[in-house]
C-alpha cells in the first residue's frame, strides 16, 4: 500500500548550504502491516512522514500510497491517508464533536453525523463531545486527533509519535486500537522512541540515521544484522556504529 523509492530532501543550513534531512530512503509497507520508522531526533523520520503526507515535496525520489503518486496525485494520497503529526493541533473553541464534523465535511464524508458518532463511541469521547477542545486533557486531545485522522476511514495511517505525552491508560487504548487496525487490514507507518511499542505492535522496522536507512526488515532480521539477540540492543548497536 506504501512504496517509497529513493526519497531525498534537503534544507538550508545555518551557513546557507544544503543539509540533507532525508537521503535516498526506500521502504515499503503492505496491507495489514505496522512498519516502525525509527531513529534518534533529527534522523529524518518526520520529514519522511511529511513527504508521505504530501506536506513537503521531495527533492529526489518519490512514493506511492494506494497507487497514488505523492508528486503526481497528492489529492489521491490525501484521500487515502490518515496523518497524525507530533504537533497536530485542534481548534480550541470548537468542541470535539464540532472538530470531527468540520474535518469530516472537509474530507467529503457523506453521512458525517453517523461517522462522528461512531468515532466518539469508538474512542470513548462521548462524555466530552460537547467540551471545547482547549479544555480537554492531553490524552483526550490526542484521542480527538486520532479520530480526526480516521474520520474519512482511510486505509493507510501515518502516525508520528502518537503516544507522546499520554498516560498509561490512554496509551493502552491506542495500542489496542492499532492492533485491531492492523488485524483488519490497515497499513500503518508508526514513529516512536519507545521500543517496547515497536516490539508489541510492529511487523517490520526501518531504522534511519542522519537521513539514511541503516536497517530495513522484520525485527528478527534487524537483530541478526546487528548481531544481537534483542531489538532494543539492535537499535542501539546500529545507531552507535553509524555515529
Amino acid at each position: 500500500m506504501i512504496s517509497v523509492q529513493g526519497l531525498g530532501k534537503s534544507f538550508p543550513g545555518p551557513d546557507g548550504t544544503a543539509v540533507a534531512a532525508v537521503n535516498d530512503v526506500s521502504f515499503a509497507a503492505a496491507r495489514g502491516e505496522i512498519v516502525a520508522l525509527l531513529g534518534p531526533n533529527g534522523a529524518g523520520k518526520t520529514t519522511t512522514m511529511r513527504m508521505l503526507a504530501t506536506l513537503v515535496s521531495p527533492d529526489t525520489g518519490t512514493a506511492t500510497v494506494c497507487g497514488h503518486d505523492i508528486r503526481q496525485d497528492p489529492v489521491g494520497v490525501r484521500r487515502s491517508i490518515g496523518y497524525l503529526s507530533a504537533n497536530t493541533g485542534l481548534y480550541g473553541r470548537l468542541t470535539a464533536r464540532e472538530m470531527l464534523t468540520y474535518i469530516g465535511r472537509l474530507q467529503g464524508v457523506v453521512d458525517v453525523r453517523a461517522r462522528v458518532n461512531a468515532l466518539l463511541e469508538q474512542f470513548d469521547i462521548g462524555r466530552f463531545a460537547e467540551v471545547p477542545c482547549e479544555r480537554l486533557s492531553t490524552g483526550m486531545k490526542q484521542k480527538v486527533n486520532i479520530a480526526r485522522a480516521l474520520v474519512h476511514d482511510p486505509p493507510v495511517l501515518v502516525l508520528d509519535e502518537p503516544t507522546a505525552g499520554l498516560d498509561v491508560l490512554v496509551t493502552e487504548e491506542l495500542m489496542r486500537f492499532l492492533t485491531d487496525a492492523r488485524d483488519h487490514g490497515r497499513c500503518v507507518v508508526y514513529s516512536t522512541h519507545i521500543l517496547s511499542e515497536v516490539e508489541r505492535l510492529c511487523n517490520r522496522a526501518v531504522i534511519i540515521h542522519r537521513g539514511r536507512v541503516l536497517a530495513n526488515g522484520t525485527l528478527p532480521e534487524v537483530e541478526a544484522s546487528a548481531g544481537v539477540a534483542s531489538f532494543p540492543d539492535a537499535f542501539l548497536t546500529l545507531i552507535r556504529a553509524a555515529s
